[in-house]
């Protein structure tokens, strides 16, 4: 790899290298399906659920960032969306397959990083990310951002669940320069929803708040640790 810095490229290129996690590390992360992980569950988010039940957001072309084992896609799918589903680690993409072929629903899971996306201008009525974005390092959010922007139809809706400051299941309570200073997300970034809205601000809330907690016995995921948030490109 080339080590000289001649564009904004290349200096994204280089932070990446320093902050984000490797495919190796999500692909054994993903390898033992029996870890005690909360969101392991083959159960949607219930955020998700209530956007359907409440009418906010209707079936269409839907494209996921960092599906994982493919739970919410699995949804949208049944829900009557197109799905395209993308995630870094091939071993997850494997297990949502396999669900995917349980439950006899279409979903096309795509093996690759966000960020190297070849995505179509205005070709999705919904984006959603449940987990992705607090892995992400804040010399990254413009991009993301931009992705957002590029790929959602006007009037079309972004949903994201992430983790609260100082949460039950990580939520790193630090500046985005203590990131660079530490060369560490600590497991994921937490969120408030003052910064929430703050970086999002191109966007019209509709609906943040705290995910509501759902038991093992219940057909829903959710965990109050999580900020649950839906905003809609105007």
């Amino acid at each position: 790899m080339k080590e000289t810095i001649s564009s904004y490229e290349d200096v994204v290129e280089m932070l990446d290298s320093l902050l984000r996690e490797p495919t190796d590390f999500w692909n054994a992360f993903y390898e033992d399906r029996d870890k005690k992980i909360p969101f392991f569950v083959n159960k949607p988010d219930e955020n998700l659920v209530s956007y359907f039940e409440n009418q906010f957001i209707q079936p269409g072309n839907v494209l996921e960032l960092g599906c994982g084992p493919g739970r919410n896609a699995l949804y949208f799918a049944e829900k009557g969306c197109t799905v395209n589903a993308v995630d870094l680690s091939e071993e997850s993409l494997q297990w949502a397959e396999e669900r995917a072929n349980e439950k006899e629903v279409s979903v096309n899971f795509i093996h690759k990083n966000i960020f190297e996306l070849q995505l179509k201008e205005e070709a999705y009525d919904i984006i959603y990310d449940s987990g992705c974005f607090h892995h992400i390092a804040p010399h990254r959010r413009m991009s993301y951002l931009n992705l957002l922007s590029h790929s959602l139809k006007p009037g079309g809706y972004f949903a994201i669940t992430c983790f609260v400051k100082g949460g039950e299941l990580g939520g790193a309570d630090i500046t985005d320069w203590e990131v660079y200073r530490r060369r560490s997300l600590q497991g994921g970034l937490g969120f408030s929803e003052e910064s929430l809205r703050t970086i999002f601000n191109r966007f019209e809330v509709v609906e943040i708040r705290r995910m509501k907690d759902y038991g093992n016995d219940q057909n829903c995921f959710g965990t109050s640790a999580l900020w649950t948030a839906l905003f809609r490109k105007s």
